[in-house]
């Protein structure tokens, strides 16, 4: 029986894995596809190749947060208590992304094995009160960073990186197969200006891959690792026996991952490479190294953090700080209406010096609401906690009330 509970709680693992691999392709990956700078095959191995580097390098800090240090006695993950953990995080991403909305792994699985650890009265008040404090931190940081880089650096980094889109269908970068060894190839027409830009797009989703890889492998196999840590675990395979520890847990969850890749990922894909287009590269770009170097860092000491949750308050303050480039500090002080410039929300022109701030021509300047739509902002924020707490809630209350458990 604790064999055939092992199996379920692996498929379960991979399951997670699979859709984990499927939502975060797209928000890696989907500016380079959507530019035509790259094909979906080529950013769908791209994003297994660097999610699982961060899995291997750095992820194990965190799996072993959420399998050894948030519960007191990894005795409560039982082979039982283990399907139950991942069928909750399982079941409420897939809420989240029934609705449309890129709900936050991390918070979710946390949720699901605090709720573990207080059913059961094993719970690490300290390891989670760390956790939380740090998810309000990073977003905060994320949002201010993001907004200094708006309000002062923003037309500059434009001139630097970029790039036309949309080149009539036609991949900037492709792989040539036709020789002993593939080598990339350049799209006819393509100059070095574009050259530079599409290699820092493709830079970015790789190292978004790999912060991924460093957070989001715990919240596929923690709950397994717990229950196998130091325990000599082996599944039989055949007349082989396999012995599952962490390296063997993150080989096969970053193979879940791979195959969301290259499967269901290619619909995210599809949708954020299209949205992208309205949102310039650069601040796409902007956004992904402020988050990944944010998420990254926590992930280094263990830290489970949400990219979504960051990434999302990055964006808000990215916005807030091209929206006050219209107003100087004193205009501010003095209570004028704060407008976005066109020209902040575009690439200049090769040679054409930005606008100081506060010098903005004043025709054809949108109000600040339209650089991104509330309302969605708003459900985006809603979502984010309602998928967590949908976890959390419905795992406490089946680990403290169902009997099967035994706790």
């Amino acid at each position: 029986m604790t064999e055939v509970l092992l199996i379920v709680g692996i498929l379960v693992a991979i399951f997670v894995g699979y859709n984990i691999g499927g939502a975060t392709t797209g928000p890696a990956f989907g500016p380079a596809v959507g530019a035509n700078v790259i094909t979906k095959v080529l950013a769908a191995g791209l994003m297994a190749v660097f999610f699982f580097l961060g899995a291997i390098t750095i992820g194990p800090q965190v799996v072993d947060t959420l399998g050894n240090d948030l519960v007191h006695d990894t005795g409560v993950f039982t082979m039982r208590s283990n399907v139950a953990v991942l069928f909750f995080i399982g079941g409420a991403l897939f809420l989240g992304n029934y609705a449309g909305v890129p709900a936050s792994t991390s918070m979710t699985a946390v949720g699901a094995i605090a709720a573990l650890g207080l059913a059961t009265g094993e719970l690490a008040w300290d390891v989670l009160g760390e956790i939380v404090i740090w998810w309000v931190v990073a977003p905060i940081t994320g949002f201010w960073v993001a907004g200094v880089v708006g309000r002062y650096f923003y037309p500059k980094i434009n001139e630097w990186v970029a790039i036309e889109t949309n080149r009539e269908g036609r991949e900037m970068i492709t792989i040539d197969r036709s020789g002993t060894l593939p080598r990339l190839r350049f799209g006819d027409g393509t100059n070095r200006r574009e050259i530079t830009g599409a290699f820092v797009v493709v830079a970015i989703g790789c190292l978004m891959g790999f912060s991924s890889g460093t957070s989001n492998i715990a919240n596929a196999i923690a709950p397994i690792y717990g229950t196998v840590s130091g325990s000599g675990t082996e599944l039989a395979i055949g007349s082989t026996a396999v012995p599952i520890d962490m390296t063997a847990l993150i080989v096969i969850g970053s193979a879940a991952v791979a195959i969301g890749c290259f499967t269901i990922a290619r619909r995210t894909l599809d949708t954020l490479g299209n949205d992208i287009t309205n949102l310039p590269l650069t601040a796409a770009i902007i956004v992904a190294v402020i988050s990944s170097t944010i998420v990254t860092g926590l992930s280094w000491i263990g830290i489970p953090a949400s990219f979504v949750v960051v990434a999302t308050m990055s964006i808000i303050g990215l916005g807030w700080g091209r929206a006050t480039r219209t107003t100087t500090l004193s205009g501010v002080r003095a209570g004028e209406e704060t407008r976005v410039s066109i020209g902040a929300l575009t690439a200049e022109e090769a040679g054409e010096t930005p606008p100081k701030i506060g010098e903005e021509k004043p025709e054809d300047i949108p109000a600040a609401s339209d650089l991104f739509d509330p309302s969605t902002t708003a459900r985006v924020i809603l979502m984010q906690n309602v998928v967590p707490i949908i976890s959390t809630v419905g795992a406490y209350l089946t680990f403290r009330f169902v009997p099967i458990f035994g706790f």
